[in-house]
């Protein structure tokens, strides 16, 4: 060291030096206990640093410990909330799914009797239709027992609702105790009680209407069948007379003995493809070509007569059925007068060939005589015009002793070709007796039609009212906890912070008691709009040997019952491929257009879809689910928390809960209703396990 200064204070001697040191005003002393000659730390300041961190670092776990501990009862009362609304999300799943069972049977029901409905159209099906109806009218009976059932048990369901959500959240509670922490408190659900109505079944579906008109349909329709048959059965005569019978025919015989073309006599194979307006024409082309080809068959007076006779038979025969008509209507009705051809005497002298002044006269000493043809070589006198066999056979002419023409020759032309199966007049007068049953029977089908055309509207408007009675609104179901789950949860008593470490260095601290509020309410879940539950419930269905069940009615329910939610357009598609594929009904004009009625009638139809997205607990605030249930400000929050006894037991809470619910419910299994499967005969009951209802949600999200 230097030489001390001139004039300073030697201070080497009896006294601890005292030196400040340069720029910082401490004395030397006090840094050189913790920094050394050669400027290190020494070993007193590695000792204070390091009781300074461990002290600095274990005070920040404690506080760690404790604020972490401190908001762990909101946790617990965020689990709590969830766990009730869990509740809540499986009883509206419940409801949906029995709601969807009754709508979906509703509607096979009225589908099905609609189905009848329209084959009761059908002549001839009345007895299939009678089934059918009678399928559709147990399916409408299931629909109102299952829906009366299923209320009753969704009501008592409902009724546990509240306690099950208390049972689920003090039992989520309870399994949230760790480390020595025990918490209190369960959920509250609003509304409170239950604001549902279970008017599951319509009063306004008249199954009853259905089945009369279904009824009076089948009556209308078996009349029409009737004389349907009948009118087939004569057209079928009608047929084998002009050209169906493969012997002898008119066509046969038209074509042998006038010889006229193909092109004007017509054949026929099967009777479907002609009417009776073809044998008309037929017989008029025949009548005109036998009368102008005419001529004797032989020589002498005798053969003369003859063929004058059958010249004017051929004359008249063509005038009379130049003069008849036959015209069928659109409503099937038949307007036809085919004339009757005489076969004998007393016939002719029924019509005009009596009276016809068409035969030559001569006089004689005796007065006028009556000849066949004026060539007649005993027509010897003086002409003296015409005359008619009706004024010969009232000795208004004599009789030529010659040809000897009177009534009775007239009457040998028509017998010849009309008592034989070679005679064209043997065929027509089959022809017409045919005609005339044939008329008779299509004339009162067409009244027949007519009376069932106006009972099949009166059926599509009971069968529109049944669908209206379906598309009212559904059910509005509200049961307690629709608006939220409000949890309240408090951790009752205080508690020491763990010090095994820190006792050495920090004061011993305590967890003071503290409570939390937290709300849950139920929302949609859009991932599940497609893939709804019902789905999953026709699943779980076919599991129990309804798999590979046959096309039918129970295939359309399940069609619909899969299509009531966001997809219910395709209930119309359901509607119209169940009725398009009956069969018959093309054959009927009236069930053809009663289906097509029908099938616009549901596409038409105002069915309200049902959302059948899952429901899913969320948080909410809790402040918003008060207000909803109409309490404002922190009082009802801070009443919740009030609420729970400082002593509770959540275990032993939803111990005895759970014991409420299995007591109040009647066990352990509750069957909501017997669900009878559409045309199969089975019956499912829906039941529900109330032990793994009450425990499934217990543990914490």
């Amino acid at each position: 060291m230097a030489g001390r200064a001139s004039g300073a204070p030697d201070m080497t001697k009896g006294t601890v030096p005292f030196v400040m040191t340069r720029g910082t005003g401490l004395p030397v002393m006090c840094v050189s206990t913790f920094v050394d000659e050669e400027g290190g730390y020494t070993t007193v300041a590695m000792a204070c640093a390091l009781l300074l961190s461990l002290t600095l670092a274990f005070g920040v776990a404690s506080t760690g410990w404790v604020l972490s501990r401190s908001a762990d009862v909101q946790e617990v009362a965020d689990a709590a909330a969830l766990s009730g609304a869990n509740a809540v999300a499986a009883f509206s799943t419940i409801a949906q799914v029995l709601d969807a069972c009754v709508l979906s049977l509703g509607l096979t029901g009225v589908i099905v009797s609609g189905a009848a409905l329209v084959v009761s159209a059908v002549p001839g099906a009345s007895s299939a239709g009678a089934e059918m109806m009678g399928l559709a009218r147990d399916i409408l009976d299931m629909r109102r027992g299952f829906a009366r059932d299923a209320a009753r048990g969704l009501e008592r369901l409902e009724g546990a609702l509240p306690a099950l959500i208390a049972a689920n959240s003090a039992s989520c509670v309870g399994a949230n105790a760790r480390a020595g922490i025990s918490y209190a408190g369960f959920a509250v659900p609003f509304p409170p009680q239950s604001l549902s109505s279970y008017e599951l079944e319509s009063e306004e579906l008249d199954a009853d209407s259905l089945e009369d008109a279904a009824h009076q349909l089948q009556d209308a329709s078996d009349e029409v069948h009737a004389h349907a048959e009948a009118a087939r059965e004569a057209l079928e005569r009608g047929w084998r007379a002009d050209c169906g019978n493969p012997g002898f025919s008119m066509w046969q015989r038209a074509g042998t003995l006038s010889g006229i073309s193909a092109a004007q006599n017509p054949h026929y194979p099967k009777p479907d493809q002609w009417n009776f307006g073809v044998a008309l024409s037929r017989a008029r082309v025949y009548y005109a070509a036998r009368h102008a080809q005419e001529a004797p068959e032989g020589e002498g007076i005798e053969a003369l007569t003859d063929s004058c006779c059958r010249s004017a038979f051929y004359r008249w025969a063509s005038s009379a059925v130049n003069a008849a008509h036959y015209q069928e209507a659109a409503d099937g009705s038949v307007s036809m007068d085919l004339p009757d051809l005489p076969h004998n005497v007393a016939e002719v002298r029924a019509t005009t060939l009596l009276t016809e002044v068409v035969w030559p006269c001569t006089a004689g000493e005796g007065g006028r005589m009556l000849h066949s043809t004026a060539s007649c070589p005993g027509a010897t006198g003086s002409p003296a015009g015409l005359a008619s066999l009706a004024e010969q056979e009232a000795g208004g002419v004599g009789h030529c002793e010659v040809c000897r023409m009177d009534v009775g020759d007239m009457g040998k032309v028509a017998a010849a070709s009309t008592s034989i199966e070679n005679g064209f007049e043997h065929w027509w007068r089959e022809l017409v007796a045919a005609s005339r049953d044939y008329q008779a029977a299509r004339n009162a089908q067409a009244e027949a039609e007519a009376k069932a055309q106006g009972l099949a509207e009166d059926g599509a408007g009971a069968f529109e009212q049944a669908l209206a009675a379906l598309s009212a609104p559904r059910p509005k179901i509200c049961p307690p906890g629709a608006w939220g789950c409000v949890a309240a949860v408090a951790r009752p008593e205080s508690l020491s912070v763990p010090d095994e470490l820190t006792r050495s260095f920090l004061a011993g601290a305590e967890l003071p008691a503290g409570a939390a509020i937290s709300a849950a309410t139920l929302a949609a879940d859009d991932a599940t709009r497609e893939a709804n539950l019902l789905a999953s419930f026709l699943d779980g269905l076919g599991s129990r040997g309804l798999a590979g069940l046959a096309d039918g009615v129970a295939s359309l329910w399940g069609r619909l019952l899969i299509a009531y939610g966001s997809a219910y357009d395709s209930a119309s598609g359901a509607a119209h491929d169940a009725l398009s594929t009956l069969e018959g009904v093309g054959a009927s004009r009236i069930a053809s257009w009663l289906r097509g009625k029908l099938v616009a009638i549901v596409e038409a139809a105002d069915l309200e879809p049902a959302d059948m997205r899952l429901k899913k607990p969320v948080l909410a605030n809790s402040q918003d689910v008060l207000d909803k249930a109409g309490f404002s400000g922190t009082g009802k929050a801070r009443a919740l928390i009030e609420s729970i006894p400082a002593s509770a037991d959540p275990a032993e809470l939803a111990q005895g809960l759970a014991s409420a619910l299995a007591d109040m419910l009647e066990g352990g299994q509750l069957v909501i209703a017997e669900l009878g499967i559409p045309g199969t005969g089975l019956s499912i009951p829906l039941s529900i396990d109330v032990a793994q209802l009450a425990g499934a949600f217990g543990s914490p999200p």
